[in-house]
């Protein structure tokens, strides 16, 4: 888009679904690699990625002309068949529905950055449904617990 100008940070979480298919440590390269293609192949800048065995972050620029949520279905869709594909679970693996997309400003990049990178070390101390609640919190999101991720914390 001509004379279109934006500066759009989203962090995109979205969750494993079933505790069969948690992402395992020597898949988790393999699976960034393939989530940053098909965002660069969506035209997005991706900023930071980390896929915890439950659940999976991503931090991007985004361009004005994309539909977060269409974003986040692809980037699921994909990802499932791929997993799927070079069997990385025992069964047929596959994402939740739905999803958490929080805005930052430009002076929080190195922040988030930080944060998506460091996920290993934050859930010592916070597990992920305490992240994913604070997170709804503290972005004044309304919702209703009942809608929310199952997590596999307990």
């Amino acid at each position: 888009m001509a004379n279109t100008y934006s500066q759009i940070y989203i962090q995109i979480v979205f969750a494993v679904k079933g505790r069969q298919n948690l992402i395992r440590k020597e898949h988790k390269k393999e699976i960034h690699k393939y989530i940053t293609g098909i965002l660069k192949n969506k035209k997005q800048k991706l900023l930071a990625i980390n896929c915890m065995p439950d659940h999976t972050h991503i931090f991007a620029g985004l361009t004005p002309d994309i539909k977060i949520s269409d974003l986040v279905r692809d980037v699921k869709s994909i990802s499932s068949s791929f997993i799927n594909d070079r069997k990385f679970v025992k069964g047929k693996f596959s994402w939740q529905y739905g999803f958490g997309a929080f805005s930052y400003s430009h002076s929080h990049i190195d922040k988030v950055v930080k944060y998506v990178l460091n996920q290993e070390e934050h859930h010592k101390r916070r597990t992920f449904r305490e992240e994913y609640i604070g997170l709804l919190e503290k972005f004044n999101i309304e919702y209703n617990p009942k809608y929310v991720f199952e997590f596999y914390d307990e």
